[in-house]
């Protein structure tokens, strides 16, 4: 059976070799379907943050606070589990590329393909990739095990395929 796993190394302290299956149940993986969309129209936090606080603080003055009541019937359980059989999920590539710690005088990320192909990135381009990891519900076994979306989403629909390995220099 072939490996289903990535590499980051180079210029890095901690080279890391990654298992991108194990990332379904990491709460800080994205939607794919929506992320990008979601980031064009993203808020500043800091002022979401504030509408949200003042609306609850509005509501509790005039209605009183309500505990929080659990769904008797189960409808968001079989919800996010039927998201979890039948999405497509990304994960930030930002905490791998810190927890490797690149040395200080690194610059550089080189996406290293299955198929030969190389694309170099400086490095705070690259600590912005999202790394997809299933399809449909599905791990990327065909083309995979990772693939590469830019930060700012531009190639969502033409993602970096079939990549193995990162390497910092």
């Amino acid at each position: 059976m072939e490996e289903f796993v990535f590499f980051i190394e180079g210029n890095v302290n901690h080279p890391l070799t990654i298992d991108p299956t194990v990332w379904i149940f990491d709460e800080r993986k994205v939607d794919l379907t929506t992320y990008f969309q979601e980031l064009a129209t993203k808020e500043d936090e800091m002022t979401a943050y504030k509408k949200a606080i003042s609306k609850q603080w509005d509501k509790e003055i005039t209605k009183g606070s309500e505990p929080p009541r659990p769904d008797t019937n189960g409808n968001v359980i079989k919800y996010e589990k039927q998201k979890l059989i039948h999405g497509s999920f990304g994960m930030p590539f930002m905490p791998f590329l810190k927890n490797s710690e690149p040395d200080s005088d690194a610059k550089t990320v080189t996406v290293v393909c299955a198929d030969g192909n190389e694309h170099s990135f400086p490095i705070d381009e690259a600590a912005q990739f999202i790394l997809g990891f299933a399809k449909n519900g599905s791990p990327l076994r065909e083309d995979g095990p990772v693939h590469v979306y830019f930060g700012d989403g531009s190639n969502e629909s033409t993602p970096i395929i079939n990549v193995i390995r990162f390497s910092v220099s």
